[in-house]
């Protein structure tokens, strides 16, 4: 799954105008473009990071807490291949650290959470990836909001979520 995020977003967003990727759904909430930062700031702080302390350290060292709002410099088009190379990195060391089932029920410790398994990160990168998807759709739908007139009664996307982002 992790490796299919950007490959979906590439083709869907690559070459769209601008108006695309800076919509929100209100005060408060990312854009396209943030999200797609978001992301890439995952890649680089987070999810390796973490994964690799848990295994080093297990619980006796917690993982560094995470700023969830960091940019990255770029158009749309650099922030996507950006990503797709950061994730196939990502990937790579994941791969070399060669995990075992065992492995999986490894516990490190969050900042916030206590004990959290790695079975649960990893579970949490793809959940993170697709609510991720799901908002960038969200986001580009309600770009159209007024648009679909009384259609909008059944349009359950242009209903959802008009607050802060979830990461």
């Amino acid at each position: 799954m992790l490796e299919r995020t950007p490959a979906l977003l590439a083709p869907w967003l690559d070459g769209l105008a601008s108006a695309w990727f800076d919509c929100t759904e209100g005060p408060g909430t990312w854009s396209v473009r943030v999200v797609l930062e978001h992301l890439i700031h995952g890649e680089r702080t987070d999810w390796m990071p973490r994964v690799e302390r848990l295994l080093e350290h297990g619980e006796r060292l917690p993982f560094d807490p995470f700023v969830r709002e960091a940019q990255c410099a770029g158009e749309v088009g650099e922030l996507l291949e950006t990503f797709r190379e950061e994730r196939a990195a990502s990937l790579a060391r994941l791969d070399r650290l060669g995990i075992t089932p065992a492995d999986l029920d490894r516990r490190g410790r969050h900042p916030v959470f206590g004990p959290v398994t790695l079975r649960q990160l990893l579970a949490t990168w793809v959940v993170h990836d697709l609510g991720h998807v799901a908002q960038i759709a969200r986001v580009m739908a309600k770009r159209h909001a007024r648009d679909v007139g009384p259609w909008k009664a059944y349009l359950p996307v242009l209903a959802d979520r008009t607050s802060g982002p979830a990461s």
